[in-house]
């Protein structure tokens, strides 16, 4: 069995270091602040999460780019010109034009190289909800399982990645369009915090409310209490707009409840660009998202 090389991109939101261990190659996404260019790298090289959310809570202006083709075209080609073959498990296509991007590089260079094989993914997944996935995936790579029996396990299972978060700025999601300007101003007057989630077409949707930020992180925990299943078995993943202490508050109501280990790491730029300083996002495997 040839050795393969699983791709993804920044969006991710996994450790750098994680990443690396892993053997998992990912392409940056890009962000812009006023104009400036910066690439989304795990490790920060070209802009820090301390940064990207200093320069957020300043006002600055924030926008992101996903990767073209030719991009990706130049990774995955690297990977076939050593003799890898290429799965790559994409940011969802419900909120970007990333994984579409590199779903043509794909079928570009399966006809340039008819000998290899180059599979893509679309994970319908964000921030570790993704991250998550392609931890599995690697995981089972260093099981011993073939670039096929991955790529279809990834396939099946990715609509049992349980997305659930909370934002604590509504004003970001009013610019994203997904609440309106009104509910944005008394949301954020009564300390209103919407419980949303990533639906099986890859969107974001409102779910719920909570009263108050405590309020918001106890309906995480009760919503995993829902549908996780056998969660003291799992690892599951936490995600945070810079509010460190929040997401380990969250982890420890979850490992004291269910008594299973977390993995906390940043949103990083791309998605934090969206979601805003103080978002704080829960993922596990369920019955159903």
């Amino acid at each position: 069995m040839r050795y393969y090389t699983i791709i993804t991109d920044s969006s991710c939101d996994l450790p750098a270091s994680l990443a690396e261990k892993l053997g998992i190659r990912v392409v940056p996404l890009s962000v812009f602040v006023e104009g400036k260019q910066y690439y989304n790298y795990l490790d920060g090289r070209d802009i820090s999460n301390e940064e990207f959310y200093g320069q957020l809570v300043q006002g600055k202006m924030v926008t992101t780019s996903a990767v073209n083709v030719e991009q990706f075209k130049m990774v995955m080609e690297s990977e076939l010109l050593t003799g890898h073959d290429v799965l790559y498990i994409g940011f969802s296509s419900g909120l970007s034009g990333t994984y579409n991007a590199g779903r043509m590089a794909a079928e570009e260079l399966r006809e340039e190289y008819p000998n290899s094989t180059v599979l893509t993914v679309d994970s319908l997944c964000a921030s570790l909800g993704q991250g998550m996935l392609v931890y599995q995936a690697a995981q089972l790579r260093q099981a011993g399982k073939s670039l096929e029996e991955v790529a279809q396990w990834v396939e099946d299972n990715k609509l049992r990645q349980c997305h659930w978060f909370t934002v604590d700025d509504l004003f970001f999601l009013k610019r994203g369009g997904r609440v309106s300007a009104a509910t944005a101003v008394v949301g954020t007057m009564l300390q209103i915090k919407p419980v949303l989630h990533v639906d099986n077409e890859g969107k974001l949707i409102n779910m719920s409310k909570a009263r108050g930020r405590n309020g918001a992180i106890q309906a995480l925990v009760d919503r995993m209490e829902k549908t996780a299943v056998e969660p003291e078995k799992q690892t599951i993943f936490i995600s945070h707009g810079n509010c460190y202490d929040e997401a380990k508050k969250l982890a420890e109501l979850v490992h004291e409840r269910f008594g299973c280990k977390s993995v906390i790491n940043f949103v990083g730029p791309t998605i934090g660009a969206h979601s805003g300083q103080g978002t704080l996002a829960l993922f596990y495997i369920g019955t159903e998202r």
